[in-house]
C-alpha cells in the first residue's frame, strides 16, 4: 500500500466543525465523491478510497446528486461482483 500524507493547515482543520475522530473518513469520502466525480476514479476505487462498499458509496452520490459514470470498466466490475465473469 502506497501511503500519502495529507498536510492541512491548523486554520483550515479548525474551520471544518468536525469532531476529530471524523475529520479523516469525512475527508476521504469527500476526496473520493470529488475524484469520481471529475471521472478520475472508478467507483469500485472510490468506494474503497472512502472506505466504504459500492452500494454505500452509491448512495452517497444519489444524496450529492453526482451522476454515475458507467462504462466498460464499471459493467466489468458489476459483472465480476455478481460472479457472472
Amino acid at each position: 500500500m502506497v501511503s500519502l500524507t495529507l498536510e492541512v493547515p491548523p486554520d483550515v482543520s479548525e474551520a471544518l466543525s468536525l469532531p476529530e475522530h471524523e475529520a479523516r473518513p469525512r475527508l476521504l469520502l469527500e476526496l473520493a465523491l470529488g475524484l469520481y466525480a471529475q471521472n478520475l476514479l472508478p467507483i469500485g476505487k472510490a468506494a474503497r478510497l472512502a472506505g466504504m462498499n459500492q452500494h454505500l458509496f452509491s448512495r452517497q452520490l444519489g444524496i450529492r446528486g453526482i451522476p454515475r459514470h458507467y462504462g466498460p470498466e464499471e459493467l466489468s466490475e458489476d459483472l465480476a461482483h455478481a460472479g457472472l465473469q
